[in-house]
Formats: C-alpha cells, structure tokens, sequence
C-alpha cells in the first residue's frame, strides 16, 4: 500500500475527526499539518452542513484557500475552502414533499437544510433537530410543506431515537419507493438521511478526484459511519475507525485506532506520510 501516493486524505468530522467532545486533538492537528506540508490535500468529507465545518477549517489552517477542499451535507456539496463550487446537487421540492409526508407516516422527526437553514414543519420539535442546530450552528425555523417551495434543500434527514427508527425500518416499503430520486444512509444510530439520487461521499470524492487528475489510488478516505461506506470502498486506501460500525470494519483495508486515541492521526503517520 506505501508504494501508491497518497495526494488526497478524506476524513469525516463526527467521530472520526474529532473526539467524542467534538473537538480536535494536538496529534491530529499535528499530523493534518504534516500531511499539507507534505503537498496532501485533506478534505474534510461529511454529513454536515457547511456552516457546521468552517470552524474546524480554521482550526487546521485549511479555511479560506483555492488550492484547499471541502465535502459537504453528504457528497450534495464540493467546494473549495474560498468557496468556489466544483459540484452542487440540491435534493429538489418534490423529493423534499414525499420525504416529510413519509416522515408522518411513520411518526418520524423530520428536517429538511439549506445552506444557511434548518427546516421542520412539526411544531413538536426534535430533539436531535435541536441537537444538529446546536453542533452545525445553523438556525431553525418552522415551515409547513407548501411554505418550503422556493426554498432551496440540500439533503433532509429523519432523526428520532435509534429504537423508534429501527422500528420504522423495518417495514421498508415506503422508503424504497422513493429510493428512484433518493439515496438514503444510516450516518448514525438516530439519523437517517436522504441526498439526492446518487450522492454520496464516495460519487462526491470522485468527482474532486477528476477535478485534480487523480485516481481513487491517490486517495486515502477515513471514516466511522453508514455515510462513511461509499468512500471507503471508493479510496484506494480504506481507513475504518476502531469505532466504526462492523459493516465499515469489513470494507476497510485499515483499522486504525478510536477516535478518542488519535485514530486519524496514526492512519496518516504511518500510510500516507511513510
């Protein structure tokens, strides 16, 4: 593997990046600093809304910069660091008007973001809703369905405790119905989220892969979730936490550590600065 050159790390933020205080440890701002010094580009790649990622931009040195990427609300969103857009593909209105009926179909919190924005049209906030507002600094605001048309949706998300949603997976009708203008990922126990048809992480990574003549080979993708699994299997270099889901573990060609033990750190010493 040391003999491919890593020219692009992929690192998702939660759990994976930062600690299970949401914050980044010396080690990993110290490795992320050798591997730019090093010529490697290090694309923060997650769920998160872009708002939510500007801050940890900073923190890395990588905010504010042409030759600099970020991944965003799931692979919906390329960019680079000053902001100019590689790739943008918006959920759409009518994906976002059958996702939120679906939601009260099966008494699921639901949200739908913008780029500046969370939306839920359930007076009865969630409190993962409040949650997400908190962690990604965006605002909520209330609007019912028919006051959303206009309003540009990136990705929608149902969130509600692991139990009430595992209940409502289990019949998986409704939701494959849709699955012909939705991808859907398990990012965590108690969110499920919808990106347009064909978002991912994975299609996100390959489209900036091309962008900078490179292959999957230069690439190194390091991750702990559901949304994680498309660029793990897409990087020439597969990074799984050591507290990732199973299913990430076994698609992985690396183990490294948890994220509470500098687990990105170790992965970028020792396959993509040897």
């Amino acid at each position: 593997m040391s003999v491919i050159k890593i020219k692009v790390i992929a690192i998702d933020i939660d759990d994976t990046l930062v600690d299970e205080e949401k914050k980044l440890t010396d080690s990993v701002k110290i490795a992320i600093k050798k591997a730019k010094s090093a010529g490697i580009k290090v694309v923060l790649c997650t769920g998160r809304p872009l708002a939510g990622v500007l801050p940890l931009l900073e923190q890395l040195q990588l905010g504010g910069q042409q030759e600099q990427y970020v991944v965003s609300f799931g692979g919906s969103l390329v960019q680079t660091t000053d902001g100019k857009i590689i790739s943008s593909v918006p959920l759409g209105y009518e994906a976002y008007v059958d996702l939120e009926y679906l939601a009260r179909k099966k008494g699921l919190h639901f949200h739908a973001i913008s780029k500046d924005r969370i939306y839920t049209a359930d007076r009865d906030i969630g409190e993962y809703t409040i949650y997400e507002s908190s962690l990604v600094s965006l605002n909520v605001s209330y609007r019912t369905p028919a006051e959303m048309r206009g309003v540009k949706i990136v990705k929608a998300m149902f969130v509600d405790q692991s139990e009430v949603l595992d209940a409502a997976l289990q019949d998986y009708t409704e939701f494959a119905k849709l699955e012909d203008r939705v991808t859907f990922t398990r990012s965590t126990p108690f969110y499920y989220e919808a990106n347009a048809k064909g978002v991912s992480k994975g299609s996100a990574l390959k489209k900036l892969c091309e962008e900078l003549n490179l292959t999957a080979d230069n690439l190194m993708a390091i991750g702990d979730g559901g949304n994680d699994l498309s660029m793990i299997e897409y990087a020439g270099i597969g990074v799984a936490m050591g507290n990732a889901i199973p299913e990430l573990k076994k698609s992985a060609q690396i183990i490294t550590a948890d994220n509470n033990h500098d687990g990105v750190a170790r992965a970028i010493e020792k396959y993509a600065l040897n």
